[in-house]
């Protein structure tokens, strides 16, 4: 029997796929656990309209990405830290400070997590810090860091 999985199932196969399966094995496991559907003509055509739309709905993604990321190249984030004498820095600049910044000077909401910082900044001058937009979409963020 053809089924489609709706969701991943080990050693069988993953969310989307289109199987071949013994009959028992779809109506007593895959069917009660609702875990796949019957391949009929129409659900192997909502299969393929749905698979369309996701490729679209990524690739839109991927263009937005790519868009913002020219965008955050040119732009630059000003971060204050404390300072005592002969320069020394107290504290450091990790990447909440850096998401709650860039959300006040520019109006970009950015999540922390796609900041790829891997120590947090500890000193003064200006530095690059990666911001992964997209799985194929790097792009970097200047962040100047000031004496308060």
């Amino acid at each position: 029997m053809k089924v489609i999985l709706l969701e991943d199932v080990r050693k069988v196969g993953k969310k989307g796929e289109l199987i071949e399966v013994s009959d028992g094995f779809a109506r007593n496991v895959l069917f009660r656990k609702k875990q796949a559907l019957e391949a009929t003509k129409k659900a192997i055509n909502e299969l393929e309209l749905k698979d369309k739309a996701d490729i679209k709905r990524q690739e839109e993604e991927l263009e937005e990405a790519k868009i913002l990321g020219e965008k955050i190249k040119n732009m630059e984030v000003v971060v204050t830290l404390k300072t005592g004498s002969g320069g020394r820095v107290f504290g450091s600049i990790s990447t909440k400070e850096i998401v709650l910044a860039a959300k006040t000077q520019l109006g970009l909401d950015v999540d922390k997590k796609k900041l790829v910082l891997k120590d947090a900044i500890k000193s003064l001058g200006t530095h690059t810090v990666p911001l992964k937009l997209h799985a194929k979409v790097t792009s970097e963020l200047k962040v100047r860091v000031k004496e308060e």
